[in-house]
This record gives structure tokens, C-alpha cells and sequence, in this order.
């Protein structure tokens, strides 16, 4: 019987976006596996991504995972305005070479620690396609359930696929103090 190798435990870093970062998020941003398994399309210019690093729309808290000085994964937590002031949507991706080794379990639980405990957000929200199963087991375990599926929701790879509309209330059902 063989036994499966683990990959070393990661010593990972969560911490705001910085401008400097911009370079790391360009290489995981276009990498084929990001751009199957996210909203992104393929061939995005590195000075969009650039900007968008540096001038963060004042909606958004980018947090990147950081292991020897790499950023290896990014989280942004878009907040609502107005009457859905207590929702927040929560976009996540993760280098290809870091998959499976905890980065998507640090920036969750920075995201849902922020989220809960210092933004008073009550909701997070989530599209998840529907075969990206390890992106669905991670976000279960912090507590996102199903809420329905949108049929034809996005344009991947030569035809419309499926998304999960997944979302997480805060567990008291209180928003924060």
C-alpha cells in the first residue's frame, strides 16, 4: 500500500494588497487553471492588472497570501452599499504551483474574520462553477451553503456554463457589533 506525500506545510502571510504586488498577481492571473476556474479571460494586458492593484476601487479590501515574499493567492471582498450595506461578495484565486496547500484556507478565514468582525458584514457571497470541486469543499467548510444555480451564468472556453451561488451568514445571525 502506498502512502500519499503531503506537500510541506507552507509558513503563508495574509496582508492587504500593496502596489508593489501587481507582478505576483499578473503571473497568477494568467495562469490557464485561474482562468478555467474564474471570471478572468486570458491575454489581460499586465498594465490592467497593474492598475487595478494600485487603484483599488474604495469598495473593495484585497488581501494576498504571501509565502518567501511571493504572492501566491488574492481575495478580494467587494462590499455593498445602501440597503445591502451588510453584504459583502467575495472574489478568490490562488497561484497554480499553491493549490492544495492552505493558501485558499488562510484567505478565507482572514476574509470571514474581517468580514464578521470589523466591516459588519453579516452575508458574504459567492459564484462558484459548478466542477471546481476544491474550490466548493473549501467554501462548505467555512460555512457557505448553496443557495441556488445560475443557469448559463458565464461564457468559458467555447460555450455557457452553470455557476453555484453559494453565501455564508454570519453564524449568530447578528451583524457585528
Amino acid at each position: 500500500m502506498s502512502k500519499k506525500r503531503s506537500a510541506p506545510r507552507l509558513d503563508i502571510t495574509i496582508r492587504g494588497v500593496e502596489a508593489d504586488d501587481w507582478e505576483d498577481i499578473a503571473a497568477i492571473q494568467a495562469a490557464p487553471e485561474v482562468i478555467y476556474g474564474t471570471l478572468q479571460v486570458p491575454y489581460k494586458s499586465r498594465d490592467a492588472i497593474r492598475e487595478r492593484t494600485e487603484n483599488q476601487p474604495p469598495d473593495m479590501h484585497g488581501l494576498v497570501a504571501v509565502v518567501d515574499e511571493q504572492v501566491v493567492g488574492l481575495l478580494g471582498l467587494h462590499v455593498d452599499t445602501g440597503r445591502r450595506a451588510h453584504v459583502a461578495s467575495l472574489g478568490m484565486m490562488v497561484h497554480a504551483d499553491f493549490h492544495g496547500r492552505g493558501v485558499g484556507n488562510a484567505l478565507m478565514a482572514a476574509a470571514i474574520d474581517l468580514a464578521e468582525n470589523w466591516l459588519a458584514i453579516s452575508r458574504i457571497e459567492l459564484e462558484v462553477f459548478p466542477d471546481n470541486a476544491p474550490a466548493i469543499a473549501l467554501y462548505e467548510k467555512f460555512g457557505f451553503e448553496r443557495e441556488g444555480t445560475l443557469r448559463e451564468y458565464a461564457f468559458r472556453d467555447g460555450q455557457y456554463v452553470d455557476s453555484y451561488l453559494m453565501a455564508r451568514l454570519r453564524p449568530d445571525g447578528e451583524p457585528a457589533p
